[in-house]
């Protein structure tokens, strides 16, 4: 597989408003959203920044609400994205990770392989078209 860039960033969160409170009122991020879900597509290094609630991680993840109590909860999360989801997908899975998801489409176009790192960061290898700007 060949990486392109960092496509995503963030800690996945399970109190909103502490999260808020660091990285909007401390950092001085300046986040749009809504109370739920916070990002900015404007901060330098990253193609895009979100608070991610765990709840929403597990939707994408599991198609529901509450993270499995036999997967560890990670922390925070990165996205990847890739030349070939494809090809990156079969690679990783060759490779014998578990794979908490594989090659999903997103209702924003993305499409998404996640599993865990061995650290437990919650790591996402994407195709992002939104965000490829002279990328392909």
């Amino acid at each position: 597989m060949k990486v392109l860039f960092v496509a995503g960033f963030g800690p996945v969160v399970t109190d909103a408003a502490t999260a808020q409170g660091f990285y909007v009122r401390d950092l001085g991020l300046e986040l749009e959203g809504d109370d739920d879900y916070q990002s900015t597509a404007s901060l330098d290094g990253v193609k895009h920044f979100a608070l991610w609630p765990l709840a929403h991680a597990a939707e994408s993840c599991f198609g529901r609400a509450d993270w499995p109590s036999d997967i560890p909860v990670p922390q925070g999360w990165i996205e990847f994205d890739v030349e070939d989801i494809a090809t990156a997908t079969a690679e990783l899975e060759a490779q014998g990770y578990r794979l908490l998801q594989a090659d999903k489409l997103e209702p924003w176009g993305q499409r998404v392989t996640r599993l865990l790192s061995p650290e437990g960061l919650l790591v996402g290898v994407t195709y992002t078209p939104h965000l490829r700007d002279g990328h392909e």
